[in-house]
C-alpha cells in the first residue's frame, strides 16, 4: 500500500507505509518470538494476515477548516485541518460517507473547533461501520449549543445516509487531546450498532470498545474459541471482556461463562447480546477485573484475559499464578507487557501462540497465547 498523504508528509500515522506487507508480517512474528523466546515449549501457529488497505471499521476524524469548507482527518503542527477523506485504511463504502458528513457540517452550521483560539464547536466525527454496512455516527461537540440544529437537520442526514442506524452527540467541553467526553446525547431511536461476527450478533453502544479490524477480530475470536473448546472447561472467566466477544464465542451447553468489564456501556451491550442469543449460562458484570478475581470464592477452570496495552499487571498475574486455574488464554495488543506478565506466572507455561495483524502499516499487532499449568 502507498499513500499520497504519507508521501507528502501530511500524515505519518502509518509508520510502515511503503514497506512490503509480507515483510511487515514477518517482522511482527519475529518481534513476538524474540520477546517470548524464553518459553522453549511455545509452538507458534501461522500468523493471521490482514488486508493491506480498506480494513478499518472505525474512522476517528478530527474536524478542521471552516463551516463552508470543513476538513475531516487530522490537524497539522499548526492546528490546521488536513483532509483525509480518501485515506486508504478505510473501505470504499466508508470513504463514500465522509463527503456526505462534510456537507452536513455545512448544512447544520457546525463550526469546526479551532485549537489555537479555542473557539468553535465541532471537534471530531467518529464513524463505525458494521459488517452489514450499517453506521454509527457520533458528533463530538464542545457544548450542547448546536444540538438543536443537529436535530433539525437530522432527517436530511438520514436521507443521505440511510445506512446510519445510530446518530449521537458527545460532549467534550475541555480543551484536551481526547476523542470524546463522558456525556452522550442520542439523536436516533436505535441506540446500538449490530456487529455480526462469526454468526454472533454483538451490540455496540456509543462508548463501547470494539476491535478496529473486523476480519481479524473474527479470526481472533475463532482462535480463542478453538483453544477453549479443546480444553473443554466447565467454567470460564472472560476478564476485560468488552462487549463480550470472547465470552459469547466460548459459550457452550453446560459451560458457565462470566464476563467482567469496567465499562458499564459495554456490559449493557454484552447482556443484550447474550439475552438475544438465549445464552442462559453466560453472565456479565461491570467491575474491575483484578478486584473481581481477588474477591472470588473459587477460581474457574479457564480464564481469558484481553487487557489494554499495560497488560494485566502484577496483582492479577500473582493471583493467576497462585490460583487453581488450569489454563489461560491471553490476548494482548502489546507483546512487551505480555512478556512481563508471563514472567510473573512461571507455573502457567505458554504452549501455543499466534500473531494476528490487527493493525497493518504500523508496528502494532495482536498476539494470543495459550497457557497451561505445569505444576
Amino acid at each position: 500500500m502507498q499513500c499520497p498523504h504519507f508521501d507528502a508528509h501530511e500524515c505519518r500515522s502509518c509508520t510502515l507505509m511503503g514497506q512490503g506487507y509480507a515483510a511487515q508480517l514477518a517482522d511482527k512474528q519475529r518481534h513476538a518470538g524474540d520477546l517470548l523466546a524464553a518459553h522453549a515449549g511455545l509452538r507458534w501457529e501461522r500468523p493471521v494476515a490482514s488486508r493491506e488497505s480498506g480494513f478499518r471499521n472505525k474512522a476517528k476524524m478530527v474536524v478542521g477548516g471552516t463551516v463552508e469548507h470543513p476538513t475531516l482527518g487530522i490537524l497539522d503542527a499548526g492546528g490546521r485541518g488536513v483532509d483525509l477523506e480518501d485515506c486508504g485504511l478505510y473501505p470504499a463504502d466508508l470513504q463514500a460517507v465522509f463527503p456526505v458528513l462534510a456537507d452536513f457540517v455545512t448544512r447544520a452550521a457546525l463550526t469546526p473547533y479551532d485549537v489555537t483560539t479555542r473557539r468553535g464547536e465541532l471537534k471530531n466525527v467518529l464513524v463505525t461501520q458494521s459488517p452489514d454496512g450499517e453506521l454509527m455516527v457520533r458528533f463530538v461537540l464542545r457544548s450542547q449549543e448546536p444540538v438543536s440544529r443537529l436535530r433539525k437537520h437530522l432527517p436530511s442526514l438520514l436521507d443521505a445516509l440511510p445506512q446510519a442506524r445510530v446518530v449521537s452527540v458527545n460532549i467534550l467541553p475541555e480543551h484536551k487531546a481526547a476523542l470524546e467526553g463522558d456525556q452522550e446525547i442520542l439523536l436516533t431511536d436505535a441506540d446500538t450498532l449490530t456487529m455480526r461476527v462469526n454468526g454472533i450478533e454483538m451490540h455496540l453502544r456509543q462508548q463501547s470498545f470494539f476491535q478496529t479490524n473486523t476480519e481479524v477480530a473474527a479470526a481472533l475470536y475463532r482462535q480463542g474459541r478453538e483453544w477453549v473448546d479443546e480444553a473443554a472447561p466447565s467454567s470460564v472467566w472472560d476478564l476485560y471482556c468488552g462487549v463480550g466477544g470472547f465470552a459469547l464465542h466460548c459459550a457452550a451447553p453446560g459451560r458457565e461463562v462470566v464476563g467482567i468489564e469496567s465499562s458499564r456501556e459495554a456490559i449493557v451491550s454484552a447482556e443484550r447480546s447474550a439475552a438475544q442469543a438465549g445464552l442462559d449460562d453466560v453472565t456479565f458484570r461491570a467491575g474491575d477485573a483484578t478486584a473481581f478475581a481477588l474477591s472470588a470464592e473459587r477460581a474457574p477452570d479457564l480464564v481469558i484475559v484481553n487487557p489494554p496495552r499495560r497488560g494485566i499487571g502484577a496483582e492479577l498475574a500473582g493471583w493467576l499464578e497462585s490460583s487453581t486455574v488450569q489454563r489461560v488464554v491471553y490476548s494482548s495488543c502489546n507483546a512487551v507487557s505480555l512478556a512481563r506478565d508471563l514472567a510473573a506466572m512461571p507455573s502457567l507455561r505458554p504452549v501455543r501462540g499466534r500473531v494476528l495483524d490487527m493493525f497493518p502499516q504500523t508496528t502494532h499487532y495482536e498476539v494470543m497465547v495459550l497457557l497451561e499449568r505445569s505444576v
